[in-house]
């Protein structure tokens, strides 16, 4: 095949942040679920609890080294096939993504060691606090992370030096721009709720063969009052991020939402097929002037189409139309899982539902799917940037063969598919034995 090096280029990071994303999310959710299970130990005294965390604990330990090793081997393509981009938005990024090391990976590495060895060794209180600092050193990675690719996407406090490079001007503006806190709220709702729904699945699961397990009902409860309570306020969360988006990248929203014409009282397009060489939306499935309501909330409010920008600026709608949709899908399921597993407990019938335990195991990775394709949304409708606006792709690439591009992209698939594959393989060995005492 004949592709070029840019092509190669976008499509190992896409490959590399896909494989690397699932990792982060489990851990931000898993350090969090692990400090109120040593949190329920410590102040009640049920040894239910501590079982319960030393089940997840061998998990988290699994899937937070993935994390750290795809995170290593994805920023190393920055150098590689991104040094213009490196160069420009260096000045930048650069000290921000240096912060996440010192403050973040410090604090978790320091503790981590204590958190899985230590309680026989430092006693329960100094364990739990060990684990607390483990637990916020995830969000703080979570929060200079998302401010790099945040201010990517919207970029502040900044200003462009002799030789072309974005230098800071103002920190603060740089760190808080417009969109960050709203792809934070987002992006942590979103890892708290993939980790719900997995823990949620194995306590199904394990429910499923034997219903009076105390220690899967425990985690199969707390996983449904996280989807109950938390999706909805996702739904929220996502809409006002969606109203961001529509203020500062409306050629995204354009694109997610399917429309080329611009439209006062813009229907919803429900389903179709955006074609980017046609300019239209096929076979389009529409709900008049609800588009309108959601993004403006107004009837008659009006929404740009993706005519208003010349060809060479617009995101691909067809990629972004349904990424989103199935993010939006998943969201919406997981919504209803939340509200059936209320009318269930309303009725005390949680535990002996099959088919709600069914669809439990079934749904585990429905909150991964959710986060990939909101990824997808997130960075292909910022395409054709990687500084939204102002610096284009094409010119943030290294000049690199293409044969070398595509040796490297061939050998990060075998060596992903063999480690990670294997990595994943065994904590869903680690989730198929039920938790003891």
């Amino acid at each position: 095949m004949d592709i070029d090096a840019l092509t190669l280029a976008r499509l190992q990071f896409a490959f590399t942040i896909s494989f690397h994303i699932i990792f982060p999310a489990i851990s931000i959710g898993l350090a969090s679920y692990l400090a109120v299970l040593e949190g329920l130990w410590y102040f009640t005294g049920r040894v239910v609890f501590l079982d319960l965390f030393n089940y997840w604990k061998k998990i988290f330990a699994v899937a937070f080294g993935m994390g750290v090793v795809s995170g290593i081997v994805m920023s190393y393509q920055f150098g590689t096939n991104w040094s213009v981009f490196s160069d420009k938005a260096g000045p930048v990024i650069g000290p921000l993504m240096g912060y996440e090391v010192l403050t973040a990976f410090f604090l978790e590495a320091g503790f981590l060691g204590v958190m899985l060895f230590g309680l026989s060794r430092v006693g329960p209180r100094l364990h739990f606090l060990a684990t607390l600092m483990v637990a916020l050193g995830t969000f703080i990675s979570a929060f200079w992370i998302l401010s790099v690719n945040s201010w990517m996407q919207t970029p502040a406090g900044y200003a462009i030096n002799d030789v072309g490079q974005f230098v800071p001007a103002d920190w603060v503006a740089v760190i808080f721009n417009p969109s960050f806190p709203y792809r934070l709220v987002h992006m942590l709702l979103a890892a708290y709720l993939s980790t719900a729904f997995i823990v949620g699945g194995t306590g199904a699961l394990h429910l499923l063969r034997d219903a009076t397990q105390p220690a899967s009902r425990i985690m199969f409860s707390m996983a449904m009052w996280m989807a109950a309570l938390v999706a909805p306020l996702q739904i929220v969360a996502g809409d006002l991020h969606g109203l961001n988006t529509l203020e500062h990248q409306p050629a995204k929203v354009a694109a997610m939402e399917g429309h080329f014409e611009t439209h006062a009282g813009a229907p919803l397009i429900l389903f179709g097929w955006p074609d980017m060489e046609q300019e239209r939306t096929r076979y389009a499935v529409e709900v008049p002037k609800l588009g309108s309501l959601i993004l403006t909330h107004d009837w008659n409010g009006t929404v740009r189409g993706l005519k208003e920008w010349p060809r060479e600026d617009r995101p691909n709608a067809t990629i972004v139309f349904w990424s989103f949709r199935v993010m939006v899908g998943a969201g919406l399921a997981m919504v209803a899982v939340g509200i059936w597993s209320l009318a269930l407990r309303a009725r005390r019938r949680l535990y002996d539902q099959p088919w709600l335990l069914r669809a439990s195991v079934a749904l585990s990775p429905i909150g991964i799917v959710a986060v990939i394709a909101g990824w997808i949304t997130t960075e292909v409708g910022r395409q054709p940037y990687t500084v939204y606006g102002l610096l284009r792709t094409a010119d943030s690439a290294s000049s690199i063969d293409a044969a070398a591009v595509g040796a490297s992209l061939a050998a990060f698939a075998v060596v992903y598919f063999a480690v990670f594959g294997a990595g994943a393989f065994y904590m869903l060995r680690l989730m198929s034995k039920e938790p003891r005492a």
